[in-house]
């Protein structure tokens, strides 16, 4: 998910919770499908059950396959129904420990390496250059 915030980009990404991901990197807001739903309505309904924010997808981003594990993500751009008043979350589901909206170079840093590319994507898409 993408929102302005005092006219700068920023990106939603999310940290999961558990001690054994401690360290580990933030992701984009993810899930498994349900049955009979497409992977466009899961990215809506796992945005808003991992964050509280509702949200209207507006371009595919493609794939990514994991390196190691071999995974495979599917992500959309989404832009929130109703501009988000601060850029750190704080009511979040049990299974993200914390959701901030970053600038794009933060939130491409903080990302697990093999979702990288959703940002690079979002950018060309959007007509924003990387800084």
């Amino acid at each position: 998910m993408v929102a302005r915030f005092e006219g700068e980009l920023r990106f939603l990404i999310v940290h999961p919770s558990g001690w054994y991901n401690r360290g580990k990197p933030w992701s984009i807001p993810k899930g498994m499908l349900e049955k009979g739903e497409d992977e466009a309505a899961a990215a809506v309904r796992e945005t808003r059950e991992e964050t509280g924010l509702a949200c209207r997808i507006t371009h595919a981003l493609g794939e990514s396959r994991y390196v190691k594990s071999r995974k495979e993500i599917v992500a959309y751009l989404a832009e929130p129904l109703e501009p988000p008043a601060v850029t750190v979350l704080a009511e979040m589901d049990w299974e993200i420990d914390q959701a901030e909206f970053l600038p794009a170079d933060e939130a491409r840093a903080r990302l697990h390496p093999d979702q990288r590319v959703f940002i690079d994507r979002a950018l060309e898409v959007l007509g924003a250059r990387r800084d």
